[in-house]
């Protein structure tokens, strides 16, 4: 006679939105293992049976992409595919009351703080020994270090502080504790990020401490590279870039979004800087460190950004010949400040505006491309796609800039450095060949 078999319990962790979530996952993957869980992330079989969903609650598009998200898992909890559906990260934390409504049959809802709540639920114990400690999701060779949770920015735009809080540092102890351990399992490259890298220590240490913080992790045996993303430029501190320049394993790379190029929209955005202070920081950052990477981001279509603004921002652009650069269409966040002023520009002139910006930034890239035919880079490599091994250099970050393409013919190791030449560039992208 046969019997009805009891499935095992399979967790599947969906990551949306950016690296910091992704962080997030990791720690409560890192958990569930820690409990002797069968655990997996973004797995591609339908064989788990209790699903999370890390969610994003950004801008527009990040929502709706979430939300679609839990609907298909919702849909498969219906089929029978799966047991549970948990949801959590910055949506959840926003709008858990009005989805509890709209959306029944999710089993729970956590905030972005709710880690303990969420591992019980998951019949599991918070583990404080394994603090500091991380199963990675990206290549082991690297990984995103959060040095920060929240933020205490004022910019008119963002609902970041609503979704996670005011800034909160982690300790440096604790944080050169969790670089030891990566780089023991094989971590060279540590990409640090926070809503503000620039605020760390601030409630901590009663300064501006990242510089300190950076030069205790360029002290971990094993980290090649150390890259700094998202770097708020107003109190920028100067020190940060003495480290850069004097400790070869820290990256001559720097993001900071900055937003406009309007000295008005600025002040409209509540940046706390002006135009003509932000050109003076680039000049100064470029003046101590001459081979640096900038890269930017910015939004286009915020309330009260008439064409005579956007033309000051598409000149900024133009004479400050950014490395990189990113643009986002301005998305009517509830509760923000600007919610409060009418989102009266068309969508069509957001997208129109969005897209000049990255036709005068796509011939910046193809000219300054251009320059690295013949010369020879020192390059990361991570995966193998097609017929080439795909990597970057150090002015690169995973996912959001240039790449490096190798014919598959030349053999490399992935997680390995090798010395490429440059012999063909195009807008975004660099061809080579490894020598010796």
């Amino acid at each position: 006679m046969k019997t009805k078999g009891v499935r095992t319990n399979k967790i599947n962790i969906v990551t949306l939105g950016c690296s910091k979530n992704l962080v997030d996952s990791e720690v409560l993957f890192t958990q569930l293992k820690g409990n002797g869980m069968n655990v997996t992330h973004e797995s591609k079989k339908d064989d788990a049976n209790i699903v999370v969903i890390n969610t994003c609650g950004f801008i527009d598009n990040a929502k709706e992409e979430s939300i679609n998200t839990i609907l298909r898992y919702i849909d498969a909890k219906e089929a029978g595919i799966v047991d549970k559906v948990y949801v959590t990260g910055c949506l959840s934390h926003r709008y858990k009351d009005e989805l509890e409504i709209e959306m029944p049959t999710v089993d729970a809802w956590f905030g972005t703080n709710e880690l303990p709540r969420m591992l019980k639920t998951l019949r599991a114990d918070y583990k404080h020994e394994l603090v500091g400690e991380r199963l990675l999701t990206t290549p082991a060779h690297y990984a995103y270090l959060k040095i920060a949770e929240g933020c205490d920015r004022p910019c008119s735009f963002c609902a970041i502080p609503l979704m996670r809080g005011g800034h909160v540092s982690r300790p440096m102890e604790e944080l050169v504790t969790e670089a030891k351990s990566l780089a023991r399992r094989g971590t060279k490259e540590l990409i640090l990020i926070a809503q503000d890298l620039t605020y760390y220590g601030l409630d901590l240490y009663k300064k501006r401490n990242l510089a300190d913080l950076i030069n205790r992790l360029s002290d971990v045996e094993g980290i090649d590279w150390i890259r700094l993303q998202y770097a708020y430029p107003s109190g920028f501190p100067l020190e940060v870039l003495d480290v850069m320049r004097d400790r070869p394993n820290v990256c001559n790379y720097l993001d900071m979004p900055l937003q406009t190029g309007s000295t008005e929209l600025l002040k409209i955005m509540r940046r706390g800087i002006t135009r003509e202070k932000t050109e003076a920081l680039i000049q100064t950052i470029r003046e101590r460190i001459p081979n640096i990477t900038l890269r930017t981001t910015l939004i286009v279509g915020h309330p009260g950004e008439t064409e005579a603004m956007f033309e000051e921002t598409y000149d900024f652009v133009e004479r400050m010949r950014f490395d990189r650069l990113g643009v986002f269409t301005y998305s009517h966040e509830d509760d923000t400040h600007s919610f409060s002023m009418p989102d009266d520009i068309e969508a069509d002139v957001k997208q129109a505006r969005a897209d000049e910006l990255m036709e005068v930034q796509q011939g910046i890239s193809q000219e300054l491309n251009q320059h690295k035919v013949g010369q020879t880079y020192k390059v990361l490599f991570d995966r193998k796609e097609g017929g080439y091994f795909i990597g970057r250099t150090e002015g690169d970050s995973p996912e959001v800039d240039n790449e490096v393409l190798v014919p598959a013919s030349q053999y490399v190791r992935l997680g390995d450095f090798a010395n490429v030449r440059i012999n063909r560039a195009e807008e975004f992208d660099l061809y080579g060949e490894v020598i010796a």
